[in-house]
């Protein structure tokens, strides 16, 4: 059994359709959407593809009509994007966005996953990296092989004994300083964390040419460029 498992795509199809992988099941772990500009491939290839799919905060945020606030960093740059997903998105695909599972059990070929894009705690919003002990805390009562999260962008693999945690990372805004896209490949109990080099400069186009210009293109091609929000885009005003 080979599981590919995927999280926060932010509408970046280059990025997305860079994962050549053979796999049996894939899981999605939410944030299909928000921050970059290319939003209907991802919705669809994820529809198509996942086994399960659970919810992200931009998920909830776009199919709610939450507007964007902030005049620094991912904030900022999420003041400029969410306004194009809702031009972009019919309701057929804002509807499937709000009807994601903030959190789901699944169980395959006797292997039980358990999915939630934050922390089961806190499912859309709470950040948490690899902490042994507070994972330990916050998994009490769930009773999977393997637990999938995302929301931090940042791919770790911790095994507590009874249960493995996995973070992907981000297929489409990954923000440890490596650019290349991140996912994860669960393969007869073994997990690998991958990444897969994709065409940046392709991405940007996109946005150029989803209407981004100025300091929004600047900011969302500095993103994806160096793998992380730089201190000088954060400051710029």
């Amino acid at each position: 059994m080979r599981v590919l498992v995927i999280s926060d795509i932010h509408s970046n199809w280059a990025a997305l359709s860079s994962i050549q992988e053979e796999f049996d099941y894939c899981l999605c772990i939410g944030d299909l959407v928000d921050y970059g500009t290319d939003p209907l491939p991802c919705i669809e290839w994820v529809k198509q593809h996942a086994t399960a799919c659970v919810r992200g905060n931009h998920d909830h945020a776009v199919a709610q009509r939450v507007e964007a606030k902030g005049t620094t960093g991912f904030r900022k740059l999420a003041c400029f994007t969410r306004p194009l997903h809702w031009e972009l998105l019919d309701r057929v695909r804002m509807k499937y966005l709000a009807r994601l599972p903030i959190s789901q059990q699944i169980t395959i070929e006797g292997v039980t996953f358990y999915l939630v894009h934050g922390t089961p705690r806190d499912p859309l919003d709470e950040y948490l990296g690899d902490n042994e002990a507070s994972w330990t805390a916050r998994l009490q009562g769930i009773n999977a092989n393997f637990v999938c999260v995302g929301h931090t962008h940042l791919p770790f693999h911790l095994n507590l004994g009874d249960k493995q945690v996995i973070n992907p990372g981000s297929v489409g805004q990954p923000r440890d300083g490596d650019p290349r896209c991140s996912y994860a490949i669960i393969e007869d109990g073994q997990v690998t964390l991958k990444r897969q080099e994709y065409d940046i400069d392709a991405a940007v186009r996109q946005m150029e040419e989803a209407g981004l210009s100025g300091e929004a293109l600047e900011l969302g091609a500095s993103v994806l460029r160096n793998g992380r929000m730089t201190a000088e885009a954060n400051q710029k005003e």
